[in-house]
């Protein structure tokens, strides 16, 4: 059975490709997971199962103003199912089913120290010709894999990093003994 995260999101998703308003529902959206997310009176509100939907329905349509109709009929059905705590699912969730719209992928470059960005801009060029979609490219550093890189792109993970080496190494001379 699917989740119930998705089915929430893909419905949005569905009435903002209906609309031709998917870019801004996925910014009203996140706009207010992320305000949620930063206050906790506001979570107590919306989250409590002691308030009834009626009054949070009224409280939301006082808080949020100037949005999309969708998206506020989409926040108001959340409430009436007592969904709203499955927000920051949806939100991921239609992220996901936007990037996958917009042909675009996350990449991440891992490396033990910082990279030139130059180099960072060539794997994600790279990644790019390779996929055909458009790379949205970060970069950390992590000094526990030594050296080398660690690649994520999307769900795959191409580890090339001397920590890995040695584990592998390490594993195959203790079969060996």
């Amino acid at each position: 059975m699917a989740d119930a995260a998705r089915v929430y999101a893909e419905a949005l998703f569905a009435a903002g490709e209906d609309k031709g308003k998917i870019d801004e529902l996925q910014e009203q959206l996140g706009q207010f997971a992320d305000a949620v997310d930063g206050d906790r009176e506001l979570q107590i509100f919306l989250f409590s199962p002691y308030l009834s939907s009626n009054e949070k329905v009224e409280g939301l349509q006082r808080a949020v103003t100037g949005a999309e109709p969708e998206f506020t009929n989409f926040l108001e059905l959340l409430i009436e199912k007592g969904r709203m705590p499955e927000l920051f699912r949806i939100r991921r969730e239609f992220d996901e089913l936007w990037k996958k719209a917009h042909q675009r992928l996350d990449v991440t470059v891992t490396s033990a120290i910082e990279l030139d960005p130059g180099v960072v801009g060539k794997i994600g060029e790279e990644v790019e010709r390779q996929t055909g979609e458009k790379v949205e490219l970060t970069s950390r550093v992590d000094s526990e894999i030594l050296g080398g890189i660690v690649l994520r792109v999307g769900n795959m993970v191409l580890d090339a990093s001397i920590r890995t080496r040695l584990d592998k190494l390490r594993k195959s001379v203790a079969s060996a003994a």
